[in-house]
């Protein structure tokens, strides 16, 4: 397929592992939804909160924790990137925003639950969630947002009953990379982790993957990591989760 990178080339586990695969647990942020697009305002907006108002000490909390600000892209890995409201305030405190965390935390969930009512999908990527869902895939996400966030991005776009598992930061199953979220979705779901395919654009969701005996780990090239950052840790590298339709197509679930 023309998104592939690699195929199986690297690990060799073939059609019998994908065939073994009953459910994909998804990211949110560059996976499903367009993260420049949604979250480069959304972190313009909570450093401006964070700083009261202060251009210079916002534009030293934004590049301090990976943010490009010409192109508006966060580094591959970054806490802005990859990071949890909890981990963000905590950083931009050491770097001089205001306090206390657990108010600045609660100010960022705010910022960014609001950000996903007018959040940009991927293109093509709603569209190939329902048809997985439709093969007889289990889906999940796991996010590093909090769990009313990613309620509000699927009811925005109509995923609400697409998918059967949602898991925040703030969820009760520990932070990415560590592998609990998806622990938890085989828990729910009443599948080992081997039968479930994680799907993600940065290494923590790999990461997690490994850590918690995933099936298979399948990076995508739509967020804020290339085909270097995920390929150490990815089975597969796509261009995006778009491509999993035909990458799965003939391992009915």
């Amino acid at each position: 397929m023309a998104g592939l990178i690699g195929g199986n080339r690297k690990t060799g586990k073939g059609r019998s592992v994908k065939d073994a695969i009953k459910a994909i647990l998804f990211d949110k942020d560059g996976t499903l939804l367009d993260f420049a697009a949604t979250f480069a305002p959304a972190y313009r907006q909570a450093a401006d909160l964070a700083t009261r108002g202060d251009p210079e000490l916002a534009r030293h909390l934004l590049t301090g924790t990976g943010m490009d600000i010409e192109t508006e892209m966060a580094a591959a890995g970054s806490l802005l990137a990859a990071g949890n409201s909890e981990e963000i305030a905590a950083a931009w405190i050491a770097l001089g925003a205001d306090g206390p965390r657990d108010t600045l935390s609660a100010e960022l969930d705010h910022i960014f639950t609001q950000a996903m009512h007018a959040a940009t999908a991927l293109p093509g990527v709603p569209a190939a969630v329902k048809a997985l869902r439709d093969m007889g895939y289990t889906l999940g996400v796991a996010s590093s947002d909090s769990e009313a966030a990613i309620r509000a991005f699927l009811s925005g776009k109509s995923l609400t009953d697409t998918f059967s598992f949602v898991c925040g930061y703030d969820s009760g199953h520990g932070p990415k990379p560590e592998p609990g979220m998806l622990l938890a979705f085989a828990r729910d779901i009443g599948l080992p982790p081997s039968r479930i395919a994680m799907i993600g654009d940065n290494t923590h969701d790999l990461e997690m993957a490994r850590a918690a005996g995933a099936g298979l780990a399948i990076g995508v090239l739509s967020g804020t990591s290339n085909r270097d950052d995920l390929a150490v840790l990815a089975d597969d590298v796509l261009q995006d989760a778009a491509e999993l339709v035909s990458y799965f197509a003939e391992s009915p679930a």
